[in-house]
C-alpha cells in the first residue's frame, strides 16, 4: 500500500479488509489542536506563558479520543498508525496528568525547582528518542507526513533542552515553533485524509519523498 499521511500508512501496511473507517484523520486532528494550543503558551503569544488551559484537551481530545483513534489503527492493521496515535495519547494524558495539582506529581517536589525541571527535561527526552523512532519509519513516505514527525521530534528536543535550561527562554520558544509546525502538519495529513471530489473542492495530492520506492518505480517505467 502506497504511504499516505491521511491514513498514517508509511508504505508497508497492508491494504485493510475489514469495513472500517479511518481513525487516522480523527486521531491527527485530536494531537493538532492539542499541541497547538500548547505550543501558543511556549512561544509567549500575546505575553502569555501558563499553558494550563490545554489541560481539558490533554485529558479529553489529544488523550482519550487521540488514545481511541490509535486502538481503532490496530483494528484496520495499521501498527505504526496505532503505535503512534496510542503513544501520543498517552503522552497527552501523562503530561496533562503532570499539570494537575491532584496528582500531587509538581508538589512532590517541594522548593526543588531544579530536580523538577530535570525530571521534565528528561521526561521530554524520552518522547525525543521515542519520536526520532517513529522519524525513521517515514524517511520513504511522503513529505508531510515525514514533516510532521520531524518538526515533532525537534519539538520535543528543544522543550527538553529548554527545562535543562530554563533561564533561556528562546530554546523553548524555538520548541514551541517547532511544535506549531508540527501541529500544522497534523492538521495538513488530517484534511488529506478527510477531502475527497465528493465532499470538497479542494484535495491534496500526496507529494512522495523523492527515494519512495513507488515513486522510484513509476519513473522506472515511464523511462522504460
Amino acid at each position: 500500500m502506497s504511504a499516505f499521511g491521511g491514513t498514517l500508512n508509511p508504505g508497508y501496511a497492508p491494504i485493510p479488509t475489514r469495513k472500517f473507517g479511518n481513525p487516522a484523520p480523527l486521531g491527527l486532528c485530536a494531537f493538532g489542536l492539542t499541541t497547538f494550543v500548547l505550543c501558543m503558551a511556549n512561544v509567549r503569544v500575546r505575553g502569555v506563558s501558563n499553558p494550563s488551559t490545554f489541560i481539558g484537551l490533554g485529558y479529553f481530545y489529544g488523550g482519550f479520543i487521540q488514545l481511541l483513534a490509535g486502538m481503532w489503527e490496530m483494528a484496520v492493521e495499521n501498527t505504526f498508525g496505532a503505535t503512534a496515535l496510542s503513544s501520543f495519547g498517552g503522552f497527552w494524558l501523562s503530561f496533562a496528568a503532570i499539570e494537575t495539582d491532584a496528582f500531587g506529581i509538581v508538589s512532590a517536589y517541594g522548593d526543588d525547582i531544579h530536580g523538577l525541571n530535570t525530571m521534565l527535561g528528561i521526561y521530554l527526552m524520552g518522547w525525543f528518542i521515542f519520536t526520532f523512532i517513529l522519524v525513521l519509519c517515514t524517511l520513504r513516505s511522503t513529505v508531510a507526513f515525514f514533516l510532521l514527525f520531524f518538526t515533532l521530534d525537534l519539538a520535543f528536543m528543544f522543550l527538553g533542552i529548554g527545562k535543562f535550561y530554563p533561564d533561556k527562554t528562546a530554546i523553548t520558544i524555538v520548541g514551541g515553533v517547532f511544535g506549531l509546525m508540527s501541529a500544522f502538519f497534523a492538521f495538513y495529513n488530517a484534511f488529506a485524509g478527510l477531502a475527497n471530489n465528493e465532499n470538497s473542492l479542494f484535495v491534496i495530492k500526496p507529494i512522495p519523498m523523492p527515494w519512495n520506492p513507488v515513486l522510484k518505480a513509476s519513473r522506472k517505467n515511464k523511462s522504460t
